[in-house]
């Protein structure tokens, strides 16, 4: 039988509270029952006058909005306070009412700007040792690796450097050309191109901090920031993060981030593992001084050319001389920023019965470069020649689903493929909250486990103890027990 259902009414007062209209399994309700923000509005308190101003949102109620937005992937705030205004869900995690006014979008821009990019880390840092202290930091293996976030800046505002430098030169007369001096294809730019010696960078002009990379060289370049990561192996907890410009080499950062994961956990890693764009004779050098195994693959000695390799030299770094294939001698002679050139006597070179195989036809004798740590780089491609055990290639399995399955998300999930404003400090912050909501995420299903775990085990011992009883018990007894339950 068809029966048309009368028009939906709306009414007044709502029975409940917020909380009994969402679902326990929640993704904001579970994170709700770990996250804890008490200590924010006292330490906020010093960024506000006391009796002067309007009435500041309060500082958890700030946070708790932002993260709402992160775990769904809305970091836009505009988009989030919209969502927001439909959302039961976000108003409650944040601490609004039905009947509350919400925050202007504008405001959380000042609030971001007001605190600064420190106060944001303090709170990522907060939400490591809350895993910490639940137990899911281990500490004695951590993961590192670097993905590139695209900048928030579009392809017009992209010029050329020394364009620019040379329309600041020029006259004011000559303003009437600025425009296709901009443009990459315009004929005054390839005339200017022809005539310029060297590598030619671009930047933007919207987002000068931005700078241009990629991670292939089958991809164009883009202008980029790069987001350091560490992940600690127990549980994928984001024990560290920090953000530069695209084309910092992820290499030259690895120890300073092992100094903040042990600040921040109190645990010294006694593994690492990275991929091959780590493996330099530094950090090799640096991890064997601190007793940290190094899982990193090391780099490739170059490409192969028709004099010598280096690998064909014997380096004695007792006595620091160098010992060429025919078994002459190379002393120090002069100091580079990465090591030392080592160089042959010309008569040596001269009378040597290998020189057509070695000496390079523009040079009268032999130099090679010795890189510090070079006898570190060499003990790490020996190891990696002669084969990792069994327990080296799991744990360097595990870096692939850990540090690069967290990049995989941030950018999935919570939309960290782009950033979303402007300037180093701008994506510093979305980088720490986005960090903060993967491990709260991951602190919460952590608590709900073990919390359901609990439970099934509280099950299993009173299952236990009624079939102890009932077993003790007489059959008259068990049916009398069973009328008087009926």
């Amino acid at each position: 039988m068809f029966r048309k259902k009368p028009a939906v009414q709306e009414v007044l007062f709502i029975p409940g509270k917020l909380s009994d209209f969402i679902p326990e399994d929640h993704v904001l309700k579970r994170v709700n029952r770990v996250l804890d923000l008490s200590w924010l509005d006292e330490e906020m308190r010093g960024h506000y006058h006391d009796s002067l101003g309007r009435p500041c949102i309060e500082p958890e109620r700030a946070v708790r909005l932002m993260l709402a937005g992160f775990l769904h992937g809305v970091v836009e705030d505009r988009r989030l306070m919209r969502e927001a205004q439909v959302n039961i869900a976000y108003r409650w995690f944040a601490g609004y009412d039905l009947d509350s006014a919400l925050p202007d979008h504008s405001s959380l821009t000042r609030i971001r700007q007001r605190w600064g990019e420190e106060k944001f880390r303090e709170i990522f840092e907060r939400t490591v040792k809350m895993c910490a202290d639940a137990g899911m930091v281990g500490g004695d293996m951590v993961h590192c690796d670097a993905t590139l976030v695209r900048a928030n800046v579009s392809w017009e505002s992209l010029v050329a450097t020394y364009v620019e430098q040379s329309i600041q030169a020029n006259p004011r007369e000559e303003a009437d050309n600025t425009e296709a001096e901009m443009k990459e294809d315009s004929p005054i730019l390839k005339g200017i191109k022809r005539k310029v010696k060297g590598k030619v960078k671009k930047r933007s002009r919207t987002d000068p901090e931005a700078s241009m990379a990629t991670s292939s060289n089958k991809i164009r370049l883009e202008p980029t920031y790069k987001q350091h990561t560490a992940v600690d192996d127990l549980a994928g907890i984001v024990v560290d993060v920090e953000v530069t410009t695209g084309e910092t080499n992820e290499g030259s950062q690895l120890m300073n981030q092992l100094e903040r994961v042990e600040a921040t956990t109190g645990k010294k890693p006694k593994v690492i593992t990275c991929d091959r764009t780590y493996g330099s004779a530094n950090n090799y050098l640096a991890l064997e001084q601190q007793g940290i195994e190094a899982l990193i693959p090391p780099q490739k000695a170059g490409r192969p050319t028709s004099n010598f390799p280096l690998c064909r030299f014997a380096y004695d770094a007792k006595n620091q001389v160098v010992r060429c294939p025919a078994g002459k001698i190379l002393t120090r002679a002069h100091r580079s920023n990465k090591g030392w050139f080592y160089q042959a006597k010309r008569c040596d070179c001269a009378s040597c019965r290998l020189r057509q195989q070695c000496v390079p036809a523009s040079c009268r004798s032999r130099i090679v470069l010795i890189l510090d740590g070079y006898c570190a780089l060499v003990r790490a491609r020996r190891k990696k020649a002669q084969g990792w055990d069994d327990d080296c290639v799991n744990a360097y399995k595990r870096h692939r689903y850990q540090v690069e399955g967290v990049h995989g998300e941030a950018k999935t999930v919570h939309g960290m493929r782009r950033a979303v404003r402007r300037g180093t400090c701008n994506m510093r912050i979305q980088s720490y909250l986005t960090n903060a909501a993967i491990n709260l995420k991951r602190l919460a299903s952590h608590a709900h486990g073990r919390l359901t775990g609990t439970y099934s085990r509280l099950h299993r011992v009173l299952r236990r103890l009624i079939i102890r009883i009932f077993q003790q018990m007489s059959p008259y007894q068990v049916n009398c027990l069973c009328m008087s339950l009926n």
